[in-house]
Order: structure tokens, then C-alpha cells, then sequence
């Protein structure tokens, strides 16, 4: 019996070891694979680089099974684990945000000893913090005007209403931040708002909803109007459009509206001016709009191949500059149908062009034009050198002969980042800031008519704005609303997102008295 019982222990205690074996090595696995992913996101190949984003999506598949399967292993081993054998050791993990708010739960023992009913002393303690995600919650706020009676001359005394941004309206200004960005950043139709906030016994009216909407942008739009001079004041921008579509009055059909956005970033060069995106919306794609949108625009210009920025070049005062993920892009599609050692040869040196623009990345201008005139524009004589051999070999109708001519008919535009140091290798920044029409596209399919479109991209460009300096866009717009109608107009860059983002971080709660 004894003998049968020391078995069992010691199957048992090899089993637990066994387990602790296999939890270390997947720890270790799951670190390798971090370590990839993040490296991976490092390396500068384009946004839409299809190759690296297949195995990117790759790994952090491998990386989500992995944890899971992590994460069951511990459950199990809690489960089993017999009550003297020692616990897994927990991952290391980040402290907790300092700026949270703490709710303190205190287990306190009974101060007689258990065993001989002497009253204990304080001997220290332990925590342990857990974070909790507290729903959104609505609230009431009342605003009490008390008033005085003077005895002497019966003079009454009252503190006006402070202003707010729609009159006689219940919506607080937290409540129309909200609003715009569940719809413009969240992109949360204002049925599905009005939906979840039935959830919690809120009756909001989709028509006031869309009023508010209407009259937020209203409000916002000298702001609006201040990024879009802030943009165009640069020496360099980034372009380019997306389509949406747009719903037709009376028949419910569509028609294709666009997008367009200016994005001024020269982080990358080394400024540290706060950068801005500024969107327009038109009803079709005709050059005239970028033409009028950039008349008064000179310097730099990176963008796509779009004809109806032609004009603009022409006058000699907006010098073009291409985007290497466009040329990328069709070598990269004839590579994944037909892959020859000549088209992997190809994307390699494209490849190579990005690496040294990665190591630049952040220098100033003439440090970064510097090291491409050494380093970029060797490699960049070789690819053309190589691309008009192959051409000179291939049939006029081969996939591979249009993906090169697409680089030569663009060369000198491809090859400009080498004679500026201020312009990029690509356009991806603005391709970033038209994401947020990509995910709009998905969940609400168009928009209700042009007008819309208009409201849509003045609050893309608030909202986009905010995040390229990193300010919550809820907190801002709540900010702006509360402020706003007491704001005087000539003073409206005050306002802007990088002038009142340390006023955010000090921003108290809103309180239930007043």
C-alpha cells in the first residue's frame, strides 16, 4: 500500500514537472514570436506590403494560440495541482496605469487570534491590483443657480448659466463628444448608438441625434478651417483620395463620392512642428477639386500618379513626389502570380531602399539627404539599369512589362526623395489617414448625401488630427464644446488639439453637484 502510494506521488510530482517543462518552453515561444512581430512592424516595406502583412497575420495567429493554449495549461494545472505543490510561476506583466482611479477593497482578519484569542498587532500588508472595465455610464447633470435677495434694497443676485454649445438642449458636451466620436472615429450609425443606450434605459432620438450632428460641426467648423490652413501653410504635403459611397435623394441608389486628405507630418525629417490632416469631400473624382484645394499650395507634393495633379506641377511651384509602395505594388503582384528569380530580385532592392530609410528615420533633412545620395541613389541607378534590360526582353503584353513601365514612366517622380530631404520614399502617411473611411465603408456603407460627406470630413479632420498627436479625441471635442461659444474667433487656434492637450490631462471629472 505504501509502495503503491510513493508511485502515485512520484508519477504525479514527474507530471507537474513535465507540465512546468512544457508552460517554460511555450514562455519561450511566445517571447520569440513577440520579439518577430515587433520586428516585423518595424521594418518600413509600405503599409499595403502583402507578403510581410500574410506573415505578420501569421504570427500573431501563432501568437494568439499560443497564449490560449498557455493559458488553459495554467487553468489545468491550477485544477489539478495538489494543495503543497508550488504554483507556476506567473508571467511578468506592466504595472498598471498610475493615472487610473484606485477602489480600494480591504480584507481585513478578525483581530483575536484564532488559536489563543489574543489581540493581533499590524504587521504589513499585501496587494494586488486587477483591472476592471466599468461600462460608459449616463448621468444627469444639474445645474443649480442659487439666488440672493439683498434685504436692504431688494436687489436679486443670480450667476448666469454658463454657455453651452446647443441652447435649450438636454445633450451635455460630454454627451456630444461622445456622440461624434462613436460615429466619426467608431463609426457607430446613430441607430446603433441610439440602440445601446436604450440598453440602459436612455431614450436618445435619432433625429436629435442627427440635429446634434448637424449643429456640432457647425460649431467645430472654424476649427476645421484652422487645420486647413495649418496644412497648407506647409512646405510638404502628403495626398491622396479614397471613394464613398453616397446615397441618392429619392431612389436609394448610390452614387461614388470622394475623399480627399492633406496630411503636413515631418516628423520623419526631424521637425517638431505638430502635425495635422485636413479632409475634403467632393462629389466625383475631377482634378479641378485637388486644383482648387492646393491653388495657393507651393513645395513638395507626395502622392500617387493621379493625372488631375498634372496642372499643379506644371505651374513649377508644386514639385512631385512619388510613392515607392505604388511602384512596389505591381512588381509585387506579378511576383505573387508568376515568381521569378528576376521579380524577387526586384523586390529586394526595393527592399533595400526602405532599410536605409528606416535607419534615417527622425534625422534632419540634409543628414537624410546625405546618406541617400551615398546609398539610395547607387541602388536606384541599379534598379533602373536592370528594369530596362528586362524590358528589352519581355513581350509587349507581359504583366511584368506594364509593372516596370509604371516605374519609368514615374522615374524622375520615384527618384525626387533623393534630391529633398524633406520628402518620403512614400505616401503611406496619407494612405494611414484614409483609414478611417475604410472602416467607416464596412460599417455604415455610405454616406446620406454629399452634405454628409462634407460633415463626415471636416470630423475626420478633427478627429484625425487628435490622433496624430496622440490626444483622445472624446476629451477634445468635450473640451472644445464646453468652450467654444465663449471663444473668441480671432483666437481660434487657441483651440487647437496640441495647443489644449495639457488642459485635457488636468481636466477634472464632471461632478453630479455644481
Amino acid at each position: 500500500m505504501v509502495l503503491a502510494q510513493q508511485a502515485s506521488l512520484l508519477e504525479h510530482q514527474a507530471s507537474i514537472a513535465k507540465m512546468v517543462e512544457e508552460l517554460a518552453a511555450r514562455d519561450d515561444e511566445i517571447e520569440r514570436l513577440k520579439a518577430q512581430i515587433d520586428k516585423l512592424r518595424r521594418m518600413h516595406f509600405g503599409r499595403k506590403s502583402e507578403q510581410l502583412a500574410k506573415q505578420i497575420d501569421k504570427l500573431e495567429a501563432q501568437l494568439e494560440d499560443l497564449t490560449a493554449g498557455r493559458g488553459a495549461a495554467e487553468a489545468r494545472n491550477q485544477r489539478d495541482r495538489t494543495p503543497n505543490a508550488p504554483a507556476s510561476k506567473s508571467p511578468s506583466r506592466e504595472p498598471l496605469p498610475p493615472h487610473l482611479p484606485r477602489e480600494e477593497i480591504v480584507l481585513e482578519p478578525d483581530p483575536l487570534c484564532p488559536r489563543c484569542a489574543t489581540t493581533m498587532q499590524p504587521l504589513g500588508e499585501d496587494v494586488s491590483e486587477q483591472l476592471a472595465r466599468v461600462a460608459a455610464a449616463f448621468k444627469v447633470i444639474r445645474t443649480i443657480r442659487r439666488k440672493l435677495l439683498c434685504p436692504g434694497c431688494r436687489h436679486i443676485e443670480q450667476l448666469p448659466m454658463p454657455g453651452l454649445p446647443i441652447e435649450r438642449s438636454i445633450a451635455h458636451p460630454s454627451l456630444l463628444a461622445d456622440i461624434a466620436v462613436s460615429k466619426f472615429a467608431d463609426h457607430q450609425p446613430l441607430y446603433r448608438q441610439s440602440e445601446i443606450a436604450a440598453r440602459d434605459g436612455v431614450t436618445l432620438d435619432r433625429a436629435s441625434m442627427g440635429r446634434w450632428v448637424g449643429q456640432i460641426v457647425e460649431l467645430c467648423m472654424v476649427l476645421v478651417e484652422a487645420i486647413q490652413r495649418y496644412v497648407l501653410a506647409a512646405g510638404k504635403l502628403h495626398g491622396d483620395d479614397t471613394t464613398v459611397p453616397v446615397l441618392t435623394p429619392g431612389n436609394q441608389k448610390t452614387t461614388t463620392g470622394r475623399f480627399w486628405v492633406y496630411v503636413r507630418d515631418d516628423r520623419r525629417s526631424g521637425s517638431t512642428e505638430p502635425a495635422a490632416v485636413w479632409f475634403s469631400y467632393s462629389s466625383d473624382r475631377k482634378g479641378v477639386h485637388p486644383q482648387t484645394h492646393l491653388a495657393n499650395f507651393k513645395g513638395i507634393l507626395q502622392a500617387d500618379a493621379y493625372a488631375g495633379f498634372d496642372q499643379l506641377y506644371a505651374s513649377g511651384d508644386v514639385f512631385e513626389a512619388a510613392c515607392w509602395d505604388h511602384a512596389r505594388r505591381y512588381i509585387y503582384d506579378v511576383h505573387e502570380r508568376t515568381p521569378t528569380p528576376d521579380t524577387q530580385n526586384l523586390l529586394q532592392m526595393i527592399g533595400e531602399l526602405y532599410s536605409i530609410e528606416a535607419d534615417i528615420r527622425g534625422k534632419p533633412p540634409d543628414e537624410r539627404l546625405r546618406v541617400r545620395q551615398e546609398k539610395s541613389k547607387f541602388l536606384l541607378n541599379t534598379f533602373e539599369s536592370t528594369i530596362r534590360a528586362k524590358l528589352a526582353t519581355l513581350s509587349k503584353k507581359s504583366t511584368l512589362t506594364g509593372a516596370i513601365n509604371y516605374s519609368l514612366n514615374h522615374w524622375a517622380a520615384l527618384t525626387f526623395y533623393c534630391e529633398d530631404g524633406r520628402a518620403e520614399i512614400s505616401n503611406v502617411l496619407a494612405e494611414n489617414a484614409l483609414r478611417c473611411v475604410a472602416l467607416g465603408r464596412k460599417n455604415y456603407l455610405f454616406v446620406g448625401s454629399d452634405s454628409g460627406g462634407e460633415r463626415a470630413a471636416a470630423m475626420y479632420s478633427l478627429i484625425g488630427t487628435c490622433k496624430l498627436n496622440e490626444v483622445n479625441p472624446r476629451a477634445y471635442l468635450e473640451y472644445v464644446l464646453t468652450h467654444i461659444a465663449d471663444h473668441k474667433v480671432n483666437r481660434i487656434d487657441e483651440l487647437l488639439p496640441w495647443n489644449v492637450a495639457d488642459k485635457l490631462k488636468l481636466a477634472a471629472p464632471l461632478t453630479s453637484t455644481v
